[in-house]
């Protein structure tokens, strides 16, 4: 990725990679460094230690950092989330899941989903609370909670062909960490709740024409993409502040409402079946294996749905 001679490599964490630009005063952070997906098994997703690091991170770079208030001279603060491995993240830890629901261990999986919600909340909260304005930066699929971090951000910009949705009802589910709190700022009640109960893996093109994403690029152009939107928003910065206040009042995402939700997350996971839990391990296996896109992987016939 090319940046400005400005920019400032803050690494610090395993599996983050964190760069600040200190021209436009932007904070990267790439989820899976130096995790190649296809590499010594790693799987692209919300493991306990992936978790840890975006909770520390928005801790040094937001809470602490230049970042708050944002308006350092001038300019609009950005936070801008991507990934280095081929999917921006598979979502949830199943493995993880399967041994936790085995075990009946209910205390170990709810507070690995607060882990989650937290972690999510906290990208939302960044922007929602201070002068920053969060952009996902969509290369790769983003499944489940992946999509739901996505969806946290003010913006989303993809990548065309990326694939993108919630297949946690193949195994009798359904995502748990604020997609449907998140879908409802973006569609109607209704589209979020049938996208939610038919685990379709959708295209970014589908989603960007139903207004789930915001801006669709071609292939390979991500990075410039942002980079313009950046430019875009440090023209109009206290519009952009003002617009980022007016959503958070009309149609807040608080963090009792998401942990409402996982709360029957975790019942509901709780009480799965021997069948579930056999999917939810095949997923795993898929996981390990080099993802091909998401949308060659849907079937060619099936409508795109139609925002309402």
């Amino acid at each position: 990725m090319n940046m400005t001679d400005t920019t400032r490599n803050t690494d610090a964490y395993q599996l983050l990679r964190t760069q600040q630009d200190e021209a436009t005063n932007t904070s990267w952070f790439f989820m899976h460094k130096h995790q190649p997906q296809h590499e010594l098994g790693y799987r692209a997703c919300f493991s306990v230690q992936l978790l840890k690091e975006l909770h520390l991170y928005l801790r040094q770079s937001v809470e602490r950092s230049t970042l708050i208030g944002g308006d350092v001279d001038g300019k609009l603060a950005h936070l801008v989330l991507g990934s280095d491995a081929d999917v921006f993240n598979l979502g949830g830890d199943l493995e993880l899941f399967g041994r936790l629901i085995r075990e009946r261990n209910r205390d170990h999986l709810l507070a690995y989903a607060r882990l989650c919600v937290e972690g999510v909340h906290g990208v939302y909260a960044a922007a929602a609370t201070n002068k920053i304005h969060s952009i996902a930066l969509v290369q790769g699929d983003a499944l489940g909670g992946g999509l739901e971090l996505a969806l946290a951000c003010q913006t989303i910009v993809a990548e065309s062909g990326v694939g993108m949705g919630f297949p946690e009802v193949l195994f009798d589910l359904f995502p748990g960490m604020g997609a449907y709190s998140f879908l409802r700022q973006r569609i109607s009640a209704k589209l979020a709740e049938e996208m939610i109960l038919s685990g379709n893996i959708y295209s970014s093109d589908e989603l960007h024409q139903m207004g789930v994403v915001d801006v669709l690029v071609p292939k390979g152009e991500g990075v410039q993409a942002v980079h313009e939107l950046i430019r875009r928003n440090q023209r109009i910065p206290h519009a952009r502040v003002a617009m980022n206040r007016v959503r958070q009042t009309c149609n807040p995402v608080t963090l009792d409402e998401l942990m409402r939700v996982t709360e029957i997350w975790v019942d509901t996971a709780i009480q799965l079946g021997d069948k579930s839990l056999r999917t939810m391990e095949r997923l795993v296996r898929v996981q390990q294996r080099r993802p091909q896109a998401a949308a060659e992987r849907a079937e060619p016939a099936r409508p795109a749905l139609q925002a309402v």
